[in-house]
């Protein structure tokens, strides 16, 4: 079992920063696909990024690329990601979530992660 915990969150302008990280218990950590997901009020739950358990290759959806990166350390057990040049529609509850098996982005995309934190939300002001 692992146990996910975002922290982060906030109100930000558009253009900004936020770093959101995610603490994971469990000493397998380093050998889960972790992944960010995001909701918006009124909408389903979309597919951010992922990265595998070596961290030698990352995910984006197309909407964030460029803009977020995903990274993690085994030795911490977080993983984190980096938002930049937010814009307002970024503006949704982020999800940290984590999966034993390592799948392509687009199968993340489509079926998600079995393993899920609570959620911390971001707000993008225009």
């Amino acid at each position: 079992q692992l146990q996910l915990v975002e922290t982060g969150g906030g109100l930000v302008q558009t253009g900004g920063s936020l770093r959101l990280s995610c603490a994971a218990s469990g000493r397998t950590f380093r050998t889960y696909t972790m992944g960010w997901f995001r909701q918006a009020p009124g909408q389903e739950r979309q597919f951010v990024a992922a990265i595998p358990y070596s961290g030698d290759s990352t995910y984006y959806a197309d909407s964030v690329k460029g803009r977020f990166t995903i990274s993690r350390d085994n030795a911490k057990n977080t993983v984190t990601l980096q938002m930049n040049s937010l814009k307002p529609e970024d503006t949704a509850v982020y999800y940290c979530a984590a999966d034993p098996i390592t799948y392509s982005g687009s199968y993340y995309a489509s079926r998600g992660m079995p393993y899920w934190g609570k959620g911390t939300l971001v707000t993008v002001s225009s």
